[in-house]
């Protein structure tokens, strides 16, 4: 039977053979909500989501942009991708939630050669809000250092060439070029390329977060379960919070280096150590972050002005007004 089939109807074949491949994907934008729709999903007993949020495995052309946090490592292979859904069980769906998958140019086909029957879950916000905190994300997680959106975003083009030094994030340097995110058309086209109406589903962040009972009904339409199920409704989107410069600072007191820390050390030694390491995870957090910045409005008014054009394509494409939802129809 197998020699009857060749080329990619043949790799699919295979890849399905190995083991169970998500029913469903939520596939993006970060900022979103989609963090918030991975764990109310994940709440719902007929619904299992690994507990890795975003294994990105099909968008091979956008590795990781910084170390991976917390236990374990992402999947190198798709046994080890396949094995993140060995839990769920057989009448459970299984799903998982990768931002990169949106904007990568590879996942959606990927997606499609090893689930041909995947429904696929989008999320966009408006373009200008999504950016800064997008921003805002990327300074946090050190994979930018440009602390100004506006210098940030001036950069693309220079980024995009090459010419702006690769440490910023030399693994991704995709990944700060911020006027490649805001797509949104040609990024739903290509999973529209390879998936029938009924397996998209396209949410607007506004109405995740302004009546979250009701786009939770309509994800639970579209996977077919139970919408009978109390949740939880979790924020759509926590505000990032802005990593401060102060590294070397806490770092000379972890390590114990000059007059201050060795003091600081010889006190510490007399907390009790569940005490000891709580007191400095909260002196951590507070010497580490603080709020984010006010907007600079005036740039936050270009923005919108630049990206009409992507809000007025994609409003036609859906066939709804989100020109005036997103407030683009007061521009001049």
């Amino acid at each position: 039977m197998f020699r009857r089939i060749s080329g990619r109807m043949y790799e699919s074949v295979i890849l399905r053979s190995m083991g169970r491949a998500p029913d469903f994907f939520i596939v993006g934008h970060p900022k979103s909500g989609t963090t918030a729709l991975h764990e109310m999903l994940k709440r719902h007993p007929q619904i299992y989501m690994p507990d890795w949020k975003e294994p990105r495995y099909f968008a091979s052309d956008l590795p990781y942009p910084i170390h991976p946090q917390g236990a374990g490592a992402p999947p190198k292979s798709y046994e080890e991708y396949l094995a993140l859904f060995d839990d769920a069980a057989p009448d459970q769906l299984a799903g998982e939630g990768s931002t990169a998958y949106i904007w990568s140019r590879r996942a959606p086909q990927a997606i499609a050669e090893a689930q041909p029957a995947a429904r696929i879950i989008a999320l966009f916000r408006e373009p200008a809000s999504f950016m800064r905190s997008l921003h805002l994300q990327m300074l946090e997680h050190r994979s930018e250092d440009e602390p100004s959106l506006r210098k940030a975003i001036a950069l693309d083009d220079a980024r995009r060439e090459g010419a702006e030094p690769a440490h910023v994030n030399p693994r991704w340097p995709q990944g700060v070029m911020y006027a490649e995110r805001v797509r949104y058309v040609e990024q739903l086209q290509r999973f529209e390329a390879l998936f029938a109406p009924e397996q998209l589903l396209v949410l607007i962040y506004d109405d995740f977060r302004s009546d979250n009972p009701a786009t939770m009904r309509r994800v639970h339409g579209f996977l077919g379960v139970d919408d009978d199920v109390p949740f939880e409704a979790l924020e759509a989107n926590p505000t990032v919070r802005r990593r401060v410069r102060l590294d070397d600072t806490v770092r000379a007191v972890v390590s114990g280096s000059g007059p201050v820390a060795r003091v600081a050390r010889g006190i510490v030694k007399l907390v009790p150590r569940r005490l000891r390491r709580e007191a400095f995870e909260t002196i951590h957090s507070r010497m580490m972050y603080a709020s984010p910045r006010q907007p600079d409005q005036q740039f936050m008014f270009e923005l919108r002005r630049r990206f009409k054009p992507e809000v007025q394509a994609l409003s036609e494409h859906l066939g709804r007004d989100l020109v005036s939802l997103w407030g683009y129809d007061s521009l001049d």
